[in-house]
């Protein structure tokens, strides 16, 4: 199927729904007018309405004219909207779940019926086209696996995991965009409190930060295989990683991510 033909409602306009609209039409795969975005509160949007996406706050209008409905809202509010849109969805249209800590299963037995469900977690990075992006299928076609590949591809790269992982999968790349921002953050902080003004050191930061994934992600690398060729013997850089580990960095890190996971398994409610 053409991307030209297709129509996206993307249900939840928030940071995550409005950086996956503005991602596929970056990348030209998509016109600003095949996607529609809804959201409560319209003012909101209406940036969106002047660059030619089509804004709504009617979620089963959306939804009846889509080829594809993004549900893009927060957990809790998620049973709601589908008891809302049930009556529009046909079996035919291709759902894609954005909402952390909810199956594939769980989707299907609000909807009462079952149309192709897909379960996918982007990060905000979408919006640039730098997306990390797991998705989980169950009992998809192979064509319909091709097109949601297809569409996250455009804004990323996708890796298809186990839904079981879903919500690993969110601690370590939704969440993980923040942690490594305030990885960046801190490393800017440092710099000026060896010299350099806040603009110099963030702008040495990140591309410091930007190289450090290109090697891994170019060469294939292990990560303390690249430490290793920067770390020679009484060298500042091992001295530097080292009060590091002393302060405990990878220990908050590995924690942080963890907890993540926990709280984002328990986010949404069957009963809410």
């Amino acid at each position: 199927m053409s991307t030209q033909n297709l129509n996206i409602a993307i249900l939840g306009g928030g940071n995550i729904g409005l950086a996956l609209a503005k991602g596929l039409v970056t990348s030209g795969s998509y016109n600003a007018e095949q996607i529609t975005i809804t959201r409560r509160n319209l003012g909101a949007l209406q940036p969106y309405s002047i660059q030619g996406y089509k804004i709504t706050n009617d979620n089963n209008a959306a939804a009846k004219s889509a080829d594809i409905v993004v549900l893009g809202v927060l957990p809790q509010q998620l049973n709601g909207l589908l008891a809302e849109i049930k009556d529009s969805i046909n079996e035919n249209q291709l759902i894609i779940s954005l909402v952390t800590g909810v199956s594939i299963q769980d989707v299907k037995d609000n909807l009462g019926k079952a149309p192709a469900v897909v379960r996918a977690m982007p990060n905000t990075a979408i919006s640039v086209g730098e997306s990390m992006t797991c998705i989980s299928f169950d009992g998809v076609s192979a064509e319909r696996k091709e097109l949601v590949n297809e569409i996250f591809n455009t804004v990323g790269i996708t890796q298809e995991i186990k839904e079981e992982l879903m919500t690993s999968a969110t601690a370590l790349c939704a969440c993980g965009i923040a942690f490594f921002l305030r990885s960046i953050r801190a490393a800017m902080q440092g710099g000026v409190e060896i010299g350099f003004h806040s603009e110099e050191a963030l702008n040495m930061a990140v591309q410091t930060a930007k190289g450090a994934a290109a090697l891994l992600a170019k060469e294939d690398a292990h990560p303390e295989r690249e430490i290793d060729k920067v770390t020679s013997p009484r060298g500042c850089t091992i001295a530097g990683l080292n009060e590091m580990e002393h302060q405990g960095f990878s220990s908050a890190l590995i924690k942080g991510i963890r907890t993540s996971a926990i709280k984002a398994g328990g986010l949404y409610s069957k009963d809410s």
